[in-house]
């Protein structure tokens, strides 16, 4: 069975990423089943970063068909989002390092997460808000080719921007209610399966 913290993050994408729109590009891979979701338990940064290694590796092997992207949720570090924003300086230089610049791209996203020249509590922050911290990896080819195929992707920040200013705060909550909810439900529905 997949950690809880895993199913709330699938349920966040679901209802979140896919179900508000809040990246056009997003609603394929998960579909398909090509977002491959990894639970990280490291509790110090340098584990943390090597399992962000292997998982670069792993992507950049992987055939895009099979695996289209990674999640890595790190549950037990990098609380704090300023530390967690440090900490993107590591994953960049390690992207230089393995030979990904060009290849792969690392997105981040935080409980916390708060964009320059904002509140705390706008809820604008929402966009990049995940149940935990959490790695993106993505694949510059697939961007490259989502941009293509979205001609207005320049507006994709404004256009998030005022969903969840429609959504407002209560809405945001609301949400995030659904999704530990959804969770639970399927952790104890997973929990409740006959032995075979």
């Amino acid at each position: 069975m997949e950690p809880i913290e895993v199913l709330e993050t699938r349920a966040w994408v679901k209802r979140a990423v896919v179900g508000l729109n809040l990246c056009p590009f997003a609603k394929a891979p998960m579909v398909k089943g090509q977002v491959r979701y990894v639970m990280c338990e490291a509790r110090d940064t340098q584990a943390l970063l090597d399992t962000l290694c292997a998982e670069m590796q792993a992507l950049a092997a992987a055939d895009p068909e099979q695996v289209e992207t990674t999640l890595v949720i790190h549950p037990n570090l990098l609380a704090d989002f300023i530390e967690f924003n440090e900490f993107l300086d590591l994953t960049d230089a390690a992207l230089g390092e393995l030979g990904f610049d060009g290849v792969l791209q690392v997105a981040s996203f935080h409980p916390q997460y708060q964009f320059a020249g904002t509140q705390a509590d706008d809820v604008s922050n929402a966009t990049n808000r995940s149940p935990y911290p959490t790695l993106h990896l993505l694949r510059e080819d697939s961007i490259d080719r989502a941009v293509a195929a979205f001609p207005e992707a320049d507006a994709i920040f404004e256009t998030n921007i005022a969903t969840l200013e429609a959504l407002g705060a209560g809405g945001w909550s609301e949400l995030q209610a659904r999704c530990r909810a959804d969770a639970a439900v399927c952790a104890e529905s997973v929990g409740h399966q006959p032995l075979a």
